[in-house]
């Protein structure tokens, strides 16, 4: 079974309370279960990890080369503003996708730019939670190929 986690950036533990018109109202337990439910279907081991922290983040994104076999990361306000992420994730030779709940590039002029996502084969963002899914998906066909 291949090993996959999800890593959270700053604030989307509050997911379903914070500004439900962009996110929506679905919490990150929420996301998470259905992020597990939909690796089970998969036969992918789930792994889900939130954090405000950038030091945390980055930790963990070093331990994805040898404990895991890709990555999803919604790096939420670290998008706009950490090379410290991008250079974390442009270390790791596994598949790893980049996923927003908002679409990034109809928001605010700040966030239209994401310095992390040349760090990632890939970008899922304005699905929601199903954004998590859409990147589960993607991701089981990364390890496939």
């Amino acid at each position: 079974m291949k090993k996959i986690i999800i890593i959270n950036g700053p604030n989307l533990n509050l997911l379903g309370n914070r500004e439900t018109d962009i996110y929506g109202s679905t919490t990150l337990d929420e996301i998470e279960q259905i992020s597990i439910n939909k690796g089970n279907e998969l036969n992918l081991k789930i792994s889900f990890f939130q954090s405000n922290s950038e030091s945390e983040i980055i930790e963990l994104i070093h331990k994805v080369q040898n404990d895991y076999d890709g990555l999803i990361i919604n790096p939420a306000a670290y998008t706009h503003t950490s090379v410290a992420l991008l250079d974390a994730l442009k270390t790791i030779s596994k598949p790893k996708i980049e996923i927003h709940l908002s679409n990034i590039y109809n928001r605010e002029e700040f966030r239209k730019s994401s310095i992390t996502s040349t760090g990632v084969d890939g970008m899922i963002c304005g699905f929601g939670s199903l954004s998590y899914i859409l990147a589960i998906e993607a991701l089981n066909g990364l390890l496939v190929n």
